[in-house]
């Protein structure tokens, strides 16, 4: 009888050892991705340009910059304004350290610049700009004017 429990033991043993390997593995990914996440964040806010005209709308952007090391895939990512206005980001890798700022007007997107291709203002001298991810969830906020401050980074 201790010969068959020992071939029972050694593959419980060896069964639980890899369901705590298991374990152990999801958090650490799960909070990779909300690490990098984390260092997306809304920079400077230039709004409410003075004029009409296309050079004024392309004066009036938000930055988007990433504080960490890694680049960081922005597609799916959403800019909303209090408003409901949004900016979808296509493909758009934002390499570590560096930033894009999303104007209001129409242009040429760079990996520095990038356009909502828009015919009116949108960010207001009292507005709030918000930042989601691929799955709609908020990464940063940066509200303005006399309900609150800009703060820029």
């Amino acid at each position: 009888m201790s010969a068959s429990l020992a071939p029972r033991r050694l593959l419980v043993a060896v069964l639980a050892a890899g369901a705590l390997v298991g374990a152990a593995a999801l958090p650490a990914a799960a909070h990779d991705d909300g690490r990098r996440h984390s260092e997306i964040v809304i920079g400077d806010v230039q709004h409410d340009s003075r004029g009409r005209d296309s050079r004024a709308l392309n004066r009036e952007w938000v930055e988007v910059k990433n504080t960490g090391r890694h680049s960081v895939e922005l597609r799916g990512f959403t800019l909303t304004d209090r408003d409901g206005n949004r900016y979808r980001f296509n493909h758009l890798r934002l390499d570590g350290r560096s930033s894009v700022k999303v104007h209001t007007g129409q242009g040429r997107d760079t990996h520095r610049d990038v356009y909502q291709g828009r015919h009116q203002q949108i960010w207001d001298e009292r507005d709030t700009a918000t930042l989601r991810d691929d799955r709609g969830r908020v990464i940063d906020t940066e509200t303005w004017g006399r309900r609150g401050h800009h703060d820029p980074r």
